[in-house]
């Protein structure tokens, strides 16, 4: 079985002691008028940052942050000066914000940095060259450069000056922590779970699941379904949907994937109840439907009662449990029953539960049942290109090849 780690090296392979180490990172936090309102993120790359520093690295750290389109107003509204802030704060030490990676100013304050200062380059993409992979930017920070590692799986599936040019330059280069454990999960669901093995797949379209579908079908024993994706489902099986969300162009894909697992022998679960509301913007019209079908009026904008105790059962089964994508509009309070319920079930089980993309992690944080899971990734479309069996450049990148012979 291949592991993705094969001829990558890990941090902890490095002699670090006072060799200059850029730490790739993915700080790319959610904020709201300059504040920072989840630092999961932050959090995540502090393992990586105390043993580079534990170690004697002379660290400078570098990241993005939202997407900059040149405009004269992008300098305050995308700068990492929040996140500057939190990470001294986190780390108890001096983070000196370098404007211009492109500069003198990191080769000329790296020889001179104190045990309880480190480097933060300001947003990568403040640079044109970052985006379009440009020389310049990759040659520039690989000249103040003695250690390569990379620790942001979130950005690895882009291949920008930061992810794949600078380890071009570089001789030594490897992963940190948290990138090497979510290469070590995701191979886990995707190459060699354990049986039981229940895949649970949300969110909006099927469409944007579908490569996740068809890498994990043969490997899966059970496909539960929730999200505005299930009422596609629904469709296919000529079941009403009401006012709901249905992919028209992908009801004969879902056909297809239900008679492909029923020949199989494998379960695909779809919801057998739901909650509904006359119009999206009016909770107080929010009703359970009590069977599979959904009136005409109505729209289905989370699963229901019933299903979440259905899934819950074949999840407490599971010795391997992989969730992308909510089960309804859990960002509405009143519309996350369902899945925080699901999230409660992953909390329960015994099995190993990985959790993967944007607004799963978001979903299960938000649940409260965070804490109480394997592992939470935080690369969304990484993840999902991962697990369509897609080659990821950042990981790529710092792969050392060996010639066949």
């Amino acid at each position: 079985m291949k592991n993705s780690l094969q001829n990558i090296r890990s941090i902890e392979d490095f002699e670090l002691k006072d060799k200059k180490v850029f730490l790739r990172l993915d700080l790319n936090v959610p904020m709201k008028n300059g504040k920072i309102t989840d630092s999961t993120r932050i959090e995540a790359a502090l393992p990586t940052i105390r043993y580079a520093l534990d170690h004697g690295a002379k660290l400078i750290m570098a990241s993005h942050f939202g997407r900059p389109e040149g405009l004269p107003t992008d300098r305050e509204k995308y700068t990492l000066e929040p996140v500057a802030e939190e990470l001294g704060r986190l780390l108890d030490k001096e983070v000196i914000l370098v404007d211009d990676p492109k500069s003198d100013a990191p080769k000329a304050l790296l020889p001179t940095l104190r045990p309880n200062q480190v480097v933060l380059l300001e947003n990568l993409r403040f640079h044109p060259d970052e985006t379009e992979n440009g020389e310049g930017l990759a040659k520039a920070i690989a000249a103040y450069t003695d250690i390569y590692i990379n620790d942001a799986f979130g950005a690895s599936h882009r291949a920008h000056a930061s992810i794949v040019g600078v380890p071009q330059y570089v001789q030594q280069k490897g992963v940190g922590f948290l990138m090497k454990k979510e290469l070590e999960m995701l191979d886990k669901v995707s190459q060699n779970p354990d049986s039981p093995y229940v895949v649970i797949l949300g969110g909006a379209k099927v469409s944007d699941k579908i490569g996740v579908i068809e890498n994990l079908i043969d490997k899966a024993d059970a496909i539960l379904i929730g999200g505005a994706m299930a009422y596609t489902f629904l469709a296919a099986q000529k079941v009403e949907t009401g006012k709901s969300l249905v992919e028209k162009d992908k009801v004969k894909y879902a056909a297809e994937l239900i008679a492909r697992m029923e020949s199989r022998g494998k379960k695909l679960l779809l919801p057998i109840d739901h909650f509904v509301v006359t119009d999206i913007k009016k909770v107080d019209t929010l009703k359970t439907a009590t069977t599979p079908s959904i009136n005409a009026q109505d729209i289905g904008i989370d699963i229901g009662p019933k299903t979440a105790e259905l899934y819950r059962k074949e999840i407490a089964k599971a010795k391997t449990v992989f969730w992308n994508g909510p089960m309804g509009i859990f960002e509405t309070p009143e519309f996350a029953k369902g899945t925080f319920a699901v999230a409660k079930a992953l909390a329960e089980s015994e099995a190993i539960t990985i959790v993967g993309g944007g607004d799963s992690a978001a979903a299960i944080n938000a649940s409260g049942y965070g804490d109480q899971v394997t592992h939470i990734s935080t690369g969304g479309g990484a993840s999902l290109e991962f697990l369509q069996g897609d080659k990821l450049p950042g990981v790529e990148a710092v792969r050392k090849h060996v010639p066949t012979t």
